[in-house]
């Protein structure tokens, strides 16, 4: 494969020296250096050939993708425009003796990955093949990207850009929006933006309870640029157990599955520590436990104009970068009888969060002055991001499953929830060194699923 480049002079001259924004120049920060990895299971081996033409069709005619970090005589980071080797960013380990089915070593392959700095010298975004048979797909394929190149939902809405519907090869994917609604404008909003802000300055002076979830793992040394390894997992659950509101389920099944880990943890430590045996509940009275929900402030509907940036090698005016606010949800940690009550709560936390709240739209304003603090006192973060609703091929390649993840976060666990094709991926990136049992955490999660599913069943639907 040839070297390629660009030729759109008014994105060469845009993008040429195009400083990075707070948001971009956060994710370079020698304690959250973040990138993101989509795990892309595939319903056969990956051609390595048809997936270097396809990228090259797309994904480097995306200005920000044909562009490198640089620093200038004043130490300022900024992107510029460089000539693309898409060889350069095609990794295919040589895989020998690897025994169906491939699950661990994939998983071995992606911690390992975690610990490997990004190379500065080209643009941060490289494909890895891993042609190994898994339980759930043929053959995966990794990206890599660095966070710095955009958030979460912006640069999976590009890898779907660069897809097309397997039943129609010319169609791109179909994907539905979600409507948001307006902040503060219910009864009450404003009282609500002062708890709520309130509630943000107050994780910036205290920090959550230590729990088995949290840990007090060491942080590196101040100036560090070390990469601590995250182990990342995934359970893939049929989307049509989550028909109610998906975000509440979502919410409500993840409060659930948490509660009942820490239950199990707690109660290991009773016993390791032969102090009285297991009542009806091993927990605390009270902990304080926090998620930081990512939220996406950018318009639906983006995927057509990628493709349509990427077709003509232009600078459409999409919103390209890190558009992405956050809340600060308290989950409550405690074991119900009614396993409909984790829904019923989660739905009033989120429904004053974030439909009732500007919190979103401040945090993505001052993150880069909140995140550290918030960040390192909270004890996860967690996501929900809603994918296209059939199948869909990716340069060629039918997708069995799409998992995206984070890690360089100093957090110790990120859930993240992705739909595709009426299923939906439970998604876990945790520091095994405070999470060593990540599939056990899974388990829970998904059982607890389930108990909502059949709670609604045996009481109809009128249950919530």
């Amino acid at each position: 494969m040839s070297q390629m480049a660009n030729k759109g002079d008014s994105s060469c001259i845009s993008m040429q020296q195009e400083p990075l924004s707070p948001a971009a120049q956060l994710f370079h920060a020698p304690r959250l250096s973040c990138c993101i990895v989509a795990l892309m299971g595939f319903k056969t081996s990956i051609d390595p050939i048809a997936i270097k033409e396809g990228l090259s069709r797309t994904l480097i005619k995306h200005p920000r993708f044909s562009c490198k970090l640089v620093t200038d005589q004043a130490k300022k980071m900024k992107w510029e425009r460089t000539i693309v080797n898409v060889e350069d960013h095609i990794v295919a380990p040589k895989l020998e003796d690897i025994e169906f089915p491939g699950d661990q070593f994939v998983e071995d392959y992606i911690t390992h990955l975690t610990t490997i700095p990004m190379d500065l010298s080209k643009p941060l975004w490289e494909f890895h093949i891993l042609n190994v048979k898994t339980s759930d797909a043929e053959s995966v394929g990794v990206f890599r990207i660095h966070h710095s190149m955009g958030d979460g939902a912006s640069l999976i809405s590009l890898l779907l850009a660069c897809s097309r519907k397997t039943s129609d090869p010319l169609a791109l994917p179909t994907v539905p929006t979600q409507k948001r609604a307006a902040s503060g404008t219910n009864s009450g909003g404003v009282e609500n933006d002062v708890e709520h802000f309130g509630g943000l300055g107050f994780a910036l002076g205290d920090h959550d309870t230590t729990t088995p979830l949290r840990g007090a793992a060491p942080a590196p040394p101040a100036g560090s640029r070390e990469l601590k390894h995250k182990r990342i997992v995934y359970r893939i659950v049929s989307l049509d157990d989550m028909k109610q509101t998906i975000n509440d389920v979502a919410t409500g099944m993840v409060q659930a599955g948490l509660s009942r880990y820490l239950d199990m943890k707690y109660g290991e430590n009773k016993k390791n520590k032969d102090q009285e045996g297991r009542t009806n509940t091993n927990l605390p009275k009270a902990i304080r436990l926090r998620a930081v929900i990512a939220i996406n402030l950018r318009p639906t509907g983006g995927i057509q104009a990628l493709a349509d940036l990427m077709a003509k090698e232009s600078t459409a005016k999409w919103g390209w970068g890190n558009w992405a606010g956050g809340i600060l949800l308290p989950f409550t940690i405690a074991l119900r009888d009614n396993p409909l009550d984790y829904l019923l709560s989660a739905k009033a936390k989120t429904d004053r969060k974030i439909k009732q709240s500007l919190e979103c739209i401040v945090t993505f304003h001052v993150a880069a002055a909140l995140v550290h603090s918030v960040v390192r006192n909270t004890t996860l973060i967690f996501s929900n991001v809603v994918g296209p609703v059939e199948e869909i091929s990716f340069c060629g390649h039918p997708l069995a499953f799409l998992s995206p993840a984070v890690y360089g976060q100093t957090q110790p666990l990120i859930i993240h929830l992705q739909s595709y094709n009426n299923k939906m991926m439970i998604v876990l990136a945790v520091d095994p060194d405070v999470i060593p049992d990540p599939h056990r955490l899974c388990d829970f999660i998904q059982e607890s699923l389930k108990n909502m599913k059949d709670a609604v069943l045996d009481k109809g639907s009128d249950a919530v």
